[in-house]
């Protein structure tokens, strides 16, 4: 068989797409929430000799803009004269000694030279004490030889941050160098045992929960046998059969339940520390008007950086004077600090759109809460405004909403849901908060399960499965029927 190779030319059509590095920015920036955003531009600011902050070129507030839809969009201005209290009591708290009122016996005076850095620290708030920290600032003051006390130290950095200690003893002992006989560390647990809070340096719940009622007054012992005993039983909420092995009545037990509920902490280690949760900045602002009709939306204030080219590169790119290295350099700098303000202004217009689009179809929820939540997914909104499913996603992703209702996140307010028999479009958290009211106006002796509740809101044009019940059930942190129901 003889093969030949030759050439030829030939003309074809075809469409492309292809991610440029702007585009590619772009979507980056669209991504980033308001402190990655800003973090992303004090970068920029630093690296770039093109790019600087616009001066503000008006002191006084301007008009709200308004955007099609109809939203008012503000920006947030310094009014004039704000900082005259601010320069009043900075002259008041710096005054000489002579200038102190009559009324005022003595004060020291400011010394000279005083370290503006040094008094912001002394008023800086302490860091918060962390719970292995706690709990060895104690151990510290016990009187035990050095044996016990290394033992206690090395226990103590094993305790997991709710307090319990889920490690066997031999597998500590072999993991300290040197080595710590096990008898050692038995003894100094018992020990931790008297620590605060009560509890720490249990095995197991029932363990942590009778080192606590060691701790309390009075006569504790139909709670030691609930605990000891029965601790299953109560968290089925299996009372008849309680009572009837441990011979008090249910109202006893119940009360006893009620004490343990008040008194005792299934995780004692969180009790010390700070585990408050972290500020959410929220990236878009929506409040009522102040005339009572309608919304305004606007953006926050790191949404809105004010940037712009800086004249002296911007002329050093196109003067012929300086010298090509000089003209490249220049150049590419401005092309970055052009690509950047246009990626910021795109995602500003985004958000926007997106926001006011959210408003427009979940204006009920502002006036009812998520009873009044509807059916949006975002395909449907990317169909709406012309743009791909994932370009909605990147706008949303881990962004937040400030409401008149608090503050929820972007996704929050797409869902899915069904429909109602008469056509009514009903989102799921919605159906979630039905399923809730119908349990909180249940009989509390006889309490409804899944598969009543799914028949009555059947009844109500609302047909889903008890399969479905269940699930938003455990999402409300709703126990089953056998557990809610009273003796």
């Amino acid at each position: 068989m003889t093969q030949f190779l030759t050439q030829s030319l030939s003309q074809q059509m075809r469409l492309e797409q292809r991610l440029t590095p702007q585009l590619i920015q772009s979507m980056a920036i669209l991504q980033k929430p308001v402190t990655d955003l800003e973090a992303y531009i004090e970068h920029a600011l630093e690296s770039n000799a093109a790019l600087e902050v616009a001066e503000p070129e008006q002191t006084e507030a301007p008009a709200p803009d308004v955007d099609d839809d109809g939203f008012r969009v503000e920006r947030d201005v310094v009014p004039p004269g704000s900082f005259d209290r601010l320069h009043r009591l900075a002259r008041d708290y710096d005054m000489d000694v002579n200038d102190v009122a009559p009324s005022r016996t003595h004060r020291i005076p400011p010394t000279e030279g005083r370290d503006a850095k040094m008094g912001a620290m002394a008023n800086t708030a302490g860091r918060e004490v962390g719970f292995h920290e706690h709990l060895l600032s104690q151990w510290s003051l016990f009187e035990l030889d050095e044996k016990l006390r290394r033992a206690g130290e090395a226990l103590i950095n094993f305790l997991d941050p709710d307090g319990y200690l889920r490690v066997r003893l031999d597998q500590v002992a072999d993991s300290v160098r040197p080595p710590i006989p096990v008898e050692d560390l038995e003894t100094s647990l018992t020990e931790i045992h008297k620590l605060d809070p009560p509890g720490v340096g249990a095995r197991d719940v029932v363990e942590c929960l009778l080192l606590q009622l060691e701790t309390l007054p009075g006569d504790n012992r139909l709670e030691r046998t609930l605990i000891e005993d029965h601790l299953d039983d109560i968290a089925h909420n299996r009372l008849p059969a309680v009572a009837k092995a441990t011979g008090y009545s249910i109202g006893e037990i119940t009360e006893a339940m009620k004490a343990m509920r008040s008194m005792l902490c299934l995780h004692p280690g969180y009790l010390i520390g700070d585990r408050s949760v972290p500020v959410i900045r929220p990236d878009v602002i929506i409040e009522y008007a102040d005339s009572g009709a309608g919304l305004t939306m606007r953006l926050a204030r790191g949404n809105m950086p004010k940037l712009c080219l800086r004249d002296e590169v911007v002329t050093m790119a196109k003067s012929k004077a300086n010298g090509k290295e000089t003209r490249d350099f220049a150049r590419k700098h401005v092309e970055e600090a052009s690509s950047l303000i246009d990626a910021v202004k795109f995602r500003q217009n985004r958000l926007l759109e997106v926001a006011g689009a959210i408003v427009e179809h979940q204006r009920d929820f502002f006036d009812v809460g998520a009873e009044g939540l509807k059916i949006l997914r975002m395909s449907d909104l990317a169909t709406e405004l012309g743009c791909d499913p994932s370009t909605i996603s990147r706008t949303v992703a881990d962004k937040y909403m400030q409401t008149p209702r608090g503050i929820y996140p972007l996704r929050y307010f797409f869902t899915g849901g069904t429909e109602t028999d008469d056509g009514q479009s009903m989102g799921w958290d919605r159906v979630k908060v039905r399923v809730r009211d119908l349990i909180a106006a249940e009989d509390r002796k006889k309490p409804l399960n899944d598969d009543q509740i799914a028949a009555l809101l059947k009844d109500e044009g609302i047909e889903i499965s008890r399969r479905t019940v269940a699930k938003y059930r455990q999402q409300l942190d709703i126990p089953a029927a056998r557990q809610r129901r009273e003796f």
